[in-house]
């Protein structure tokens, strides 16, 4: 017991040597103890100044104790007694406690101090806004940066910055940065959003659906993405913003599968709907797309008719070229004919 108050093994023993006999000299304890009287008296004194053991006067020495520890010039003997254990120890306990209190709110602002520090040292990675305002004007940043590339992840009932809000984006595509989304399919069925995607992709802006877009997400070029901050609350301001780090890469790479998985979107024929194509296949719009290349239209002249911008039809013709497997246009009207494209 008195070991957790910081006492030592001899000095506990003497100490319930004395209280089994209430008080006694420094002979009897020995005695009890099987110490030696010069070492019993020694920690005698020490718990006395602990003020666990009081000393006083005691009976006359025997003729043979004048050597015996404790024994005055007069020839009496000290008699110790054991202070009340509980209002001796009671003591000691309190000042543990308050010992305990003390390391454990030391503890905290250490804790505090780690975390701040961990803080800063993230604070080139990961950046947390939580003011709507800010989310917007930083939403609009990001995009305003992007020099070659923004990809996203499209979400229902957006509500801080809904998509035909998004003038950030539409000036991106418009000075020729590469706008890629990916929408959940359920997203299409809200009103009007279908004329929103038509006309995005008019100006250029790629788009493929998926069953489902669990997270939204906006990437620009390979320097900085945002994502919510809280788990499952995807129409929420609050958002984190992630700088060039390991967690940026993974992010991309998320992107990348997900973009790989998902169906290409494209305008129908009639060009007031939008069609999905499957894998292997090509949809209406390229392949009107393939039949005026064929017919030796100039680019100029084949982006009027399918009343798309220059620079839209002929990065579809790439994507086209890619999709193929290869380098030339000329290589890509042998493919079209032979795989039935066109």
């Amino acid at each position: 017991m008195l070991a957790a108050l910081g006492f030592g093994a001899a000095d506990e023993e003497i100490y319930r040597h004395l209280i089994a006999r209430a008080s006694g000299t420094a002979g009897e304890v020995a005695a009890d103890s099987g110490r030696s009287p010069a070492e019993v008296h020694r920690l005698l004194m020490a718990l006395c100044e602990l003020g666990l053991v009081t000393a006083g006067p005691g009976g006359p020495a025997e003729p043979t104790d004048p050597a015996e520890p404790g024994v005055s010039a007069t020839g009496t003997r000290a008699l110790f007694t054991a202070a009340p254990p509980a209002v001796a120890l009671g003591a000691a306990l309190r000042r543990r406690r308050d010992e305990l209190r003390d390391a454990e709110l030391d503890l905290l602002a250490l804790t505090e101090l780690h975390r701040v520090a961990a803080n800063v040292r993230a604070s080139g990675i990961i950046e947390v806004i939580t003011d709507t305002s800010a989310v917007r004007h930083r939403f609009a940043q990001i995009q305003d940066s992007a020099q070659r590339e923004v990809r996203s992840m499209m979400v229902p009932n957006l509500n801080v910055v809904p998509h035909r809000q998004n003038d950030a984006g539409r000036a991106g595509v418009r000075r020729g940065v590469l706008y890629r989304a990916i929408a959940p399919r359920e997203l299409l069925a809200q009103p009007g959003m279908v004329g929103d995607v038509l006309a995005g992709m008019a100006e250029g802006e790629r788009v493929r659906v998926a069953d489902s877009v669990p997270v939204k997400l906006v990437i620009a070029d390979s320097a900085v993405a945002m994502v919510p901050l809280f788990s499952s609350r995807n129409t929420a301001a609050a958002s984190i913003l992630v700088h060039p780090s390991g967690l940026l890469d993974v992010l991309m790479a998320y992107f990348e599968a997900a973009w790989e998985r998902a169906y290409p979107l494209s305008p129908n024929t009639l060009g007031d709907g939008i069609t999905e194509t499957r894998t292997g296949e090509i949809d209406e719009f390229d392949a009107r797309i393939l039949a005026l290349l064929l017919a030796g239209l100039t680019d100029q002249a084949a982006a009027g008719q399918l009343r798309i911008s220059r620079r839209t039809y002929q990065r579809r013709i790439c994507d086209l070229m890619a999709k193929a497997g290869v380098d030339t246009r000329a290589q890509l009207g042998w493919h079209a004919a032979r795989r039935g494209w066109a």
